[in-house]
C-alpha cells in the first residue's frame, strides 16, 4: 500500500493524505469548559510535538469555551461529539477544525444533514469513527461475533451515508483495543476506500501496557503505507501519548528530527546507575532540536566501541567517565560532570 493513494484534507492549516506527513493528535484531559487550563494543556502538548489536538465537547458551555481556547493556541483543534447534533453544529460555529462523530448515535437522517450542511458551509472536515465496543447488534451477528470485516462495514456504511447527502471531506477511524483484529480491519479498510485514515488501538491501557500494545499495532498498520494521523491512546498524561507517537514515527522512518537515545543493555562490568543515566539524558535531550544519534554506555572498555555508529556518546564507570565522538574518546572527566559536558556539547553542536 502506497500513502499516497488517500484523499488530501485539509484540517485547519494542516494538511493529511496523499502522501503529506502522518501527524500526531491527542486528547486534552482537561473540563473543555475550563479554558485556562485547556489552553495550558494544549501548548505544552503542541511544544512536546502535537500537531492536532481534539477536545471533548459534553455541553454547550464546552462548545462556546472552543472560541475562547481557539484564540490561544496554534494547531488545529478537533471537537469530540457524542449524541447531541447541536453540540457538533455549535463546535463548528465556535470555530473547531473537524468534528469527530458516529453518524449511529447522532440521531435521525435530518439531524445528520443539519450537522453536514454546517460542515459543508465551513468547509470542515468530518471524522467519522466507529470502535469495536459500540459496533452495530446486526453485524455483530451477520459475522457471528466482533470482527475486522465487521468494524469495516460499520465505518463504510457510516460514510456512505454522509457521502450521500453530497458531503465527501471526510476522515476515517476504525478502532480497536484488540491489535491485531485492529491491524487487519484497516488494511482490509485501506483497500475499499481512500478516504484518510486516522490510526490509534483505542483503551490501549496504561503507561507500560499502552505502549507496547500501540507500539505494536501502529507498526504493523504504518509499515505497510496505511494511516495518516496516529493517536497513541494512554491511561495517563496526554504529554506521554506525544512522546510515544513520535518515537513510534521515528522508529518506522516516517518522522526525522530531534534525538535518538541508545543506550547498551547493562552487564556485570557496569559500575554506574545506568539506567538512571540514560533516562536523565532521554529527559534532557527533549528540548534539543538535533537530527542526531547518542549512545550512552555503561562500560570505558566496550563503551566507545559499541557506540561507533552514534554520532556522540557517553560512558561512565568507577566515578569517572568519558566523551565519545564516532567512537573515538575525546575527553575523559569525573562522573558526575558526564551529563552536563553532554549537554554543553549538543546545544554548541554546529558551532
Amino acid at each position: 500500500m502506497d500513502r499516497t493513494h488517500t484523499r488530501v484534507i485539509k484540517i485547519g492549516d494542516r494538511i493529511i493524505g496523499g502522501g503529506h506527513p502522518v501527524l500526531i493528535q491527542s486528547m486534552t484531559n482537561t473540563k473543555t469548559e475550563d479554558v485556562s487550563g485547556t489552553v495550558a494543556q494544549i501548548q505544552a502538548l503542541t511544544q512536546a510535538g502535537c500537531d492536532i489536538i481534539r477536545c471533548a465537547v459534553p455541553t454547550m458551555e464546552a462548545a462556546q469555551a472552543l472560541g475562547e481556547i481557539k484564540k490561544q493556541i496554534s494547531i488545529p483543534l478537533v471537537a469530540d461529539i457524542h449524541f447531541d447534533y447541536k453540540l457538533a453544529i455549535a463546535a463548528m460555529e465556535y470555530g473547531a477544525d473537524k468534528i469527530r462523530i458516529n453518524p449511529g448515535n447522532i440521531g435521525s437522517r435530518e439531524r445528520i444533514q443539519a450537522v453536514i450542511d454546517v460542515a459543508k458551509e465551513r468547509n470542515i472536515p468530518i471524522r467519522v469513527g466507529v470502535n469495536s465496543g459500540s459496533l452495530e447488534k446486526e453485524l455483530v451477528e451477520k459475522y457471528h461475533g466482533v470482527t475486522p470485516e465487521g468494524l469495516v462495514e460499520s465505518a463504510l456504511d457510516k460514510v456512505n451515508i454522509i457521502r450521500n447527502m453530497g458531503y465527501e471531506n471526510l476522515v476515517i477511524s476504525i478502532k480497536s483495543s484488540d491489535v491485531l483484529m485492529c491491524a487487519r480491519a484497516h488494511e482490509l479498510i485501506a483497500k475499499k476506500t481512500d478516504f484518510p485514515l486516522h490510526v490509534g488501538i483505542t483503551e490501549a491501557g496504561t503507561l507500560y501496557s499502552g505502549n507496547l500494545k500501540s507500539a505494536v499495532g501502529l507498526g504493523i498498520i504504518l509499515y505497510q503505507g496505511i494511516g495518516d494521523t496516529i493517536r497513541v491512546s494512554l491511561t495517563g498524561d496526554p504529554l506521554e501519548e506525544v512522546k510515544s507517537a513520535k518515537q513510534i514515527l521515528k522508529t518506522l522512518g516516517l518522522r526525522k528530527g530531534g534525538i535518538e537515545v541508545v543506550s547498551c543493555p547493562t552487564c556485570g562490568r557496569t559500575q554506574i546507575d545506568l539506567i538512571g543515566l540514560a533516562n536523565q539524558v532521554e529527559n534532557m535531550v527533549q528540548d534539543i532540536d538535533l537530527d542526531i544519534k547518542v549512545a550512552v554506555m555503561g562500560c570505558v572498555v566496550n563503551g566507545p566501541g559499541e557506540a561507533k555508529e552514534a554520532d556522540i556518546g557517553i560512558a561512565g564507570g568507577k566515578g569517572e567517565g568519558i566523551l565519545i565522538k564516532k567512537g573515538e574518546i575525546v575527553k575523559k572527566m569525573p562522573e558526575s560532570e558526564l551529563l552536563g559536558c553532554l549537554r554543553e556539547e549538543l546545544l554548541h553542536w554546529h558551532d
